[in-house]
């Protein structure tokens, strides 16, 4: 299995984050818009369409999305080249080669690429390439406000996930899987139950979303 090098950027999916608000959708679908606003898009024709969707997966929200492979399925079997990797490879539709003949939606192990049938074309998930050009997020991850989407290099985002199960495990909260037992330590007091929810929670927690 080939190993993706430390700098390589990645979008890092966590499902247990994901509450299923949507809000990467929304926010891919106005980032692909031809006015680029939240209050705009929705009254364009053809509606933008996301190129993330959330699927329910009991208990789980599971943000889908492209995965940009090393060695693209979809990129292999287009008849027309309509697909192809950027500088930074990330693989790319070029909707004015797309003949919607959907052979690529086949191929794709993740089934990503999506038919539309208004503009006769595909779609898929481009990571917001011109967005990282101008040093910003991908659109998705800049939006999702409970850190489910989260976007950096391989090695920032595997120190982020060791760190968040090192302190897991020291509170108690997970049983180590092999060898090595962490006992929770000796001075810890137990948490008290989370207090409910405010509505200035939620506030605070879409304060960082984008939809343009």
């Amino acid at each position: 299995m080939a190993t993706l090098p430390p700098e390589e950027l990645i979008i890092l999916v966590d499902p247990e984050r994901c509450m299923g608000c949507r809000s990467c959708e929304i926010a891919c679908a106005v980032e692909h818009s031809e006015s680029k606003s939240i209050y705009g898009a929705p009254f364009e024709r053809p509606l933008p369409i996301p190129r993330v969707r959330i699927l329910v997966v009991p208990p789980y929200n599971v943000p889908m999305r492209c995965q940009h492979c090393k060695e693209p399925p979809c990129m292999a079997v287009c008849p027309t080249k309509a697909i192809d990797k950027t500088p930074e490879g990330f693989v790319v539709l070029n909707p004015e080669r797309c003949i919607g003949c959907l052979m690529c939606a086949l191929a794709c192990p993740f089934g990503h690429p999506k038919y539309s049938a208004e503009l006769r074309v595909v779609v898929k998930c481009d990571f917001c390439v011109d967005r990282l050009r101008r040093g910003l997020e991908p659109a998705c991850v800049e939006a999702c406000p409970t850190g489910a989407l989260r976007f950096g290099t391989v090695e920032e985002l595997m120190r982020e996930v060791a760190e968040e199960k090192a302190r897991r495990m020291i509170s108690g909260l997970e049983a180590a899987p092999g060898r090595i037992l962490v006992l929770p330590g000796a001075e810890r007091v137990e948490e008290a139950a989370p207090p409910p929810v405010k509505v200035s929670d939620v506030h605070k927690m879409y304060s960082r979303v984008r939809w343009g």
